[in-house]
């Protein structure tokens, strides 16, 4: 069976209206990427021309250069092996191996949150300033909320101005409580009270800001692993989940910052913010194949619910909407 018919039978499972977020806020990327490589296997054969093509479509939409390689290398492969002709013929292979890439080996860790069962989840969520952390805390706190969770936030980002108030409007906005010191306050301390906080309600999910930069001379990992000591010494299989924030409008970029954090703190996912304001969806791509992180959520918009739990099939059904579409058309 063609990949497009699996792939589209794939995401009929989940709700339409998932669909129609996924292909609504990747619209910029699908016509910048999927567009460009529709035009490269519009030529006339498959050549060294029409490779080189494709690997600038792919490090132009910031899928970066090693991924790019090993995509373009595993495309010539797959050429080789069926003896394909027809460059219109790459289309649905080169989706099945961007699905293949944003799966990842070997790691069973792709469920939105790490939810334990009849107690306390604690969730650490970490990111440079700028990159939609705090708006990310309310829209998971509201997504967990509507499940019937009981949440609560700790204000854990207490050197940025603003940053224990804007957490506070979040935490009105969805009723959720919210644990906060005074601002310049040790993170620590308050990721600690969070913690007796969540015991004492009864909460089943704690969600844990932290700063993007510090205002003193202390390193922001060593005041990360400060914080992580500290809920471990509470809770010493938790934190439960790590999530590092990153801007998809920020590129390569967003990959470096992955990489220092991954380096300083034991990630075990990625959440995406701002895919509906780029064109250069690729660093989805990138940061899967790159850390071996499994992207967890996806901002497709400003709405309280655009923030998703990330599917690859639907990632990839959204960048070819069209293409799939048209295909159903000519049969």
């Amino acid at each position: 069976m063609n990949f497009f018919k699996r792939l589209k039978e794939s995401v009929s499972k989940t709700t339409e209206s998932v669909t129609q977020k996924f292909k609504s806020g990747l619209e910029k990327t699908s016509s910048s990427l999927a567009g460009a490589m529709d035009s490269v296997f519009s030529r006339s054969k498959i050549d060294e021309e029409m490779y080189e093509e494709l690997e600038d479509v792919l490090i132009g939409a910031d899928v970066g250069v090693n991924t790019t390689l090993e995509i373009v290398d595993r495309l010539r492969g797959e050429v080789k092996e069926r003896r394909i002709k027809d460059p219109a013929e790459l289309q649905p292979l080169m989706s099945e191996i961007l699905a293949d890439i944003l799966k990842g080996e070997g790691d069973s860790s792709d469920a939105a949150m790490n939810l334990q069962e009849n107690e306390l989840t604690v969730v650490l969520i970490v990111g440079v300033n700028g990159v939609g952390k705090t708006t990310t805390i309310g829209k998971l706190a509201h997504h967990y909320k509507e499940q019937g969770k009981k949440v609560i936030l700790a204000a854990g980002d207490t050197f940025r101005a603003g940053a224990i108030e804007q957490l506070q409007v979040w935490g009105d906005r969805v009723g959720a409580d919210v644990i906060r010191h005074q601002a310049g306050s040790d993170p620590a301390a308050v990721i600690f009270d969070g913690i007796q906080a969540a015991r004492a309600r009864g909460a089943d999910v704690l969600f844990c800001d932290t700063a993007g930069r510090l205002q003193n001379k202390v390193n922001l990992m060593q005041e990360l692993k400060k914080v992580h000591r500290v809920i471990q010494r509470e809770i010493p299989d938790a934190p439960h989940d790590t999530l590092l924030v990153l801007d998809a409008t920020t590129g390569q970029n967003a990959l470096q910052q992955a990489k220092i954090f991954n380096d300083a703190t034991r990630l075990t996912g990625i959440v995406l913010t701002k895919m509906d304001g780029t064109a250069k969806g690729g660093i989805a791509i990138a940061i899967r194949r790159e850390l071996a992180t499994p992207v967890k959520w996806i901002g497709l918009g400003e709405k309280m619910d655009d923030l998703q739990p990330f599917n690859g099939d639907q990632y990839v059904h959204a960048l070819f909407a069209e293409m799939i579409e048209r295909e159903e058309a000519a049969e």
